[in-house]
C-alpha cells in the first residue's frame, strides 16, 4: 500500500492530490445545475419544452444516484484510479455529444446517460481515495471539507458560469467548457497513485445493481410524471418501491449465503449514519430544487435571459464560499450536530424569504437575500453531514459507506429537481412557484428534524457484523 498522507506531509503534496479530486467533484456538481439557466435557449434551439429540459436534468442526476453504489463496487475490481480515469473519459464523450446534439434525444443520451454514467464511475474514487490517502483524522476532515465545499460551489456557481457562457457564446459552449475541464483533471491526475491493488476476482452483484438502479429510476420518474398523470405516478412509485424491496431481500439473502452483496445491510443498522444520510439527501434536495425552480421561474415567467438569471445566483455562490471558508474554524468551535441544525434553519429561512419577498416584487434582486441564506446554510452543513456518516464506520467499511453516501446525496438532487420542478412546470405561474417553495421548506423541516436526533458529541466508529 502507498504511503498515507498525514498532517506533517508537505502542503504541496496535499494540494497535488486534492486539486484533481476536488475539481472532479466541482465539475460534476456544476453539470447538475448549469443547465438551469439554459432552459429557454435549449428548448428553443432543440424545439422542445421546459418539461423536456427538466427531464434531461433530472435523468442526469438520477443516473448518477442509481449507479453510484455499483460504481463504488467496481473500484474494488478495476482499481480506484482506473475507475476515475474511465469515468472522466466517458463524461468527456457525453459532454461533447451534448454540445453537438441536434435534438432532445441526443442531449439526453450525452448529458443524462454518458455524463451520468461517467460521474457514477469517477465520484466514488474521489471519496475512497481521500479516505485511504488521508489517514489522519484532521487531514481527512480538511480534505473532505475542500471536496464537499467545491461540490457546493460547483452547484451554486453552475447558473452563473453557464449563464455567462450561454449569453457570450452559446449553451453548447457550456458543454465544451465541461470537456475542457475534464481534460485538465486528466492531466492533473497523472501523479495520483492507487494505494490499494485492484482485485479482478472480486465478485460483483449484477442482479443487485440492476434491482437498485431500476427501483430508484422508477420512483423518481414516477414523481416526475405527477403533473401529467397521477395514476401513472402511483403505479411507477409503487413498482419502484416493490423493486427496492426485492433489492433488500436479495442482498440479505446473499449475506446469509456468505456471498458479497452489492451493499451490506449493516450500513443501515447505524442510527447516527442513517440520520446523517437523511440530512445529506435533504440539503441537496433543497439546493438543487431551489436552483431549478428559481431559474425556470426567472426565465419563463419573468423573461430573464441566461446571464441575468446566472448573476442572481451569485448570491448563493457567495454564501457557500463564505461558509466553506469558515468551515474549519466553525468545526473547531461547534459540534457537528449544531452546525447541521444551524444550516437547516438558515436554509429554511432563505426559502421562506424567497417566497415572501418575491411575491409581487418586480425586481429580480428580491431573490438575492433568500439565495444568500440558502448558500450560507448549505455551505455550513455540507461537510459536517459527510463527516457524521463517514465517521460512523471503521476503515474497512469506508468504501461502501462512501458509495452509499454519494448515492443518497445525488438522489436528493434528482428528487429536488423532480418534485419541485414538477410542481412548477405544471402551470408556470406565481402560484406554482409558491407551491414549489413551500414543498422545499417542508422538506427542510424534515432535514432539521433528523439533525435534532443526531448525537450531541461524535461517537467512535464501531464495526457492525452482518
Amino acid at each position: 500500500m502507498g504511503e498515507a498522507v498525514t498532517v506533517g506531509r508537505p502542503s504541496g503534496a496535499l494540494r497535488k492530490i486534492l486539486v484533481p479530486l476536488a475539481l472532479a467533484q466541482f465539475i460534476c456538481s456544476f453539470a447538475g445545475s448549469n443547465m438551469n439557466v439554459m432552459i429557454t435557449d435549449i428548448s428553443t434551439d432543440l424545439h422542445t419544452t421546459v418539461q423536456g429540459v427538466q427531464i434531461a436534468i433530472t435523468l442526469f442526476l438520477l443516473v448518477m444516484a442509481a449507479l453510484m453504489i455499483p460504481g463504488g463496487k467496481l473500484t474494488d475490481r478495476w482499481g480506484r484510479k482506473r475507475c476515475f480515469i474511465i469515468g472522466l473519459l466517458i463524461y468527456a464523450v457525453g459532454a461533447l455529444m451534448s454540445a453537438v446534439s441536434p435534438g432532445l434525444g441526443v442531449l439526453i443520451l450525452g448529458n443524462s446517460i454518458f455524463e451520468g454514467v461517467g460521474t457514477a464511475l469517477l465520484i466514488p474514487p474521489v471519496y475512497i481515495l481521500t479516505t485511504v490517502l488521508f489517514s489522519d483524522v484532521t487531514s481527512r476532515a480538511r480534505a473532505f471539507g475542500i471536496i464537499t465545499g467545491m461540490g457546493g460551489v460547483g452547484a451554486a456557481a453552475g447558473p452563473l458560469i453557464g449563464g455567462l457562457i450561454t449569453t457570450a457564446i452559446s449553451w453548447r459552449a457550456a458543454f465544451v467548457f465541461q470537456a475542457l475541464v475534464i481534460g485538465v483533471i486528466l492531466w492533473l491526475s497523472r501523479g495520483i497513485v492507487d494505494p490499494i491493488e485492484p482485485d479482478p476476482s472480486r465478485p460483483f452483484d449484477t442482479l443487485g445493481a440492476i434491482l437498485s438502479g431500476a427501483g430508484l429510476i422508477l420512483v423518481v420518474m414516477g414523481v416526475s410524471a405527477a403533473d401529467n398523470n397521477l395514476a401513472l405516478m402511483a403505479i411507477l412509485v409503487a413498482v419502484g418501491a416493490l423493486v427496492l424491496t426485492m433489492f433488500f431481500v436479495h442482498i440479505r439473502a446473499r449475506e446469509r449465503r456468505q456471498e458479497e452483496p452489492l451493499l451490506s445491510t449493516v450500513l443501515f443498522r447505524n442510527g447516527t449514519s442513517n440520520l446523517g444520510l437523511v440530512t445529506q439527501n435533504v440539503q441537496w434536495l433543497m439546493l438543487m430544487g431551489t436552483a431549478f425552480v428559481v431559474s425556470a421561474y426567472l426565465q419563463v415567467v419573468r423573461g430573464y435571459n441566461a446571464i441575468q438569471t446566472g448573476v442572481i445566483f451569485t448570491a448563493a455562490t457567495g454564501g457557500i464560499l463564505l461558509s466553506s471558508l469558515a468551515a474549519e474554524r466553525l468545526a473547531k468551535k461547534y459540534a457537528q450536530r449544531t452546525l447541521i441544525m444551524a444550516g437547516f434553519i438558515t436554509t429554511i429561512a432563505g426559502v421562506v424569504l424567497l417566497l415572501a419577498l418575491v411575491n409581487g416584487s418586480p425586481s429580480a434582486w428580491a431573490f438575492a437575500p433568500g439565495l444568500l441564506l440558502i448558500g450560507l446554510g448549505v455551505g455550513v452543513m455540507l461537510t459536517p453531514s459527510v463527516n457524521v456518516v463517514q465517521s460512523a464506520f471503521p476503515e474497512k467499511q469506508q468504501g461502501e459507506i462512501s458509495g452509499l453516501s454519494r448515492c443518497i446525496s445525488n438522489l436528493g438532487s434528482s428528487l429536488g429537481t423532480a418534485v419541485a420542478g414538477t410542481i412548477l412546470v405544471s402551470s408556470l405561474t406565481n402560484r406554482s412557484y409558491a407551491a414549489s417553495m413551500i414543498v422545499l421548506a417542508i422538506m427542510g423541516v424534515v432535514g432539521l428534524g433528523a439533525a435534532v436526533f443526531l448525537p450531541r458529541r461524535a461517537q467512535p466508529a464501531l464495526e457492525v457484523q452482518p
